[in-house]
């Protein structure tokens, strides 16, 4: 079975002014389909690194990123923004949403960005109706960001992220603007959605809410310091 993603010795190093600073050092890693995996370790590791270059949003300065089996590493910008629209979700601790749209515009976001000459059914909406549903927001659909809770506004994150069904779902500190109840339903909607076969990558620096995970990756100076897998 090919991975959903998989690292083979990733280096990825930046010039910050006369110094040469390596985030990651020869990191390999696969993430089976499927995989729910908490990534952790302490500030400067390279979690954000790490992140970045799963979502192309960064590119390696050695080594190979596959996702799908597909070699992303090298691709062009515009490539690359094809594959970040469509085969990868993502889920921020900010929310990142659109102040002036609604609840169903702002899930419709990534459909906006899909590539020239791309069909645009009328079911796409009838879509994004249903996602909302599934988060629990299907009478909200009208909103805006500003009437909804931390906890909603961050549903609304994880139905945009899935209106592409994508390879893989990266989420950033998910929980970290949620209060502790919030956070937990969160945390269980993407363990509901995992279940379903969604493969999930997350950070996050709280153990409450790696325990979700089925697998806990930790990170120090760039490198793997652990990769365990939690017992059924």
């Amino acid at each position: 079975m090919t991975a959903a993603a998989q690292l083979i010795e990733i280096h990825r190093h930046y010039q910050l002014g006369d110094y040469l600073v390596t985030a990651l050092r020869g990191v390999s890693l696969e993430f089976p389909q499927g995989d729910f995996v908490a990534v952790m370790g302490p500030s400067g590791s390279g979690k954000s690194t790490l992140l970045n270059l799963l979502g192309a949003l960064d590119r390696p300065t050695h080594g190979n990123y596959l996702l799908a089996g597909q070699d992303v590493s090298r691709l062009n910008d515009d490539q690359l923004s094809e594959i970040r629209n469509q085969r990868i979700g993502f889920i921020f601790q900010s929310y990142n949403l659109i102040s002036q749209y609604t609840v169903l515009e702002n899930i419709a976001v990534p459909l906006m960005y899909r590539p020239v000459g791309s069909p645009r059914p009328a079911s796409d909406l009838n879509h994004c109706r249903e996602l909302a549903e599934r988060v629990g927001l299907g009478d909200r659909v009208n909103h805006r960001p500003s009437q909804l809770s931390g906890g909603q506004q961050q549903r609304v994150a994880i139905a945009r992220a899935l209106v592409n069904q994508p390879d893989i779902i990266l989420a950033d500190e998910p929980t970290g603007n949620l209060d502790t109840a919030t956070g937990q339903e969160i945390m269980q909607l993407l363990s509901y959605l995992n279940r379903e076969g969604r493969t999930i990558i997350m950070v996050t620096h709280e153990d409450e809410v790696a325990a979700y995970a089925r697998r806990t990756v930790r990170l120090r100076d760039g490198r793997v310091e652990g990769d365990d897998v939690r017992a059924a």
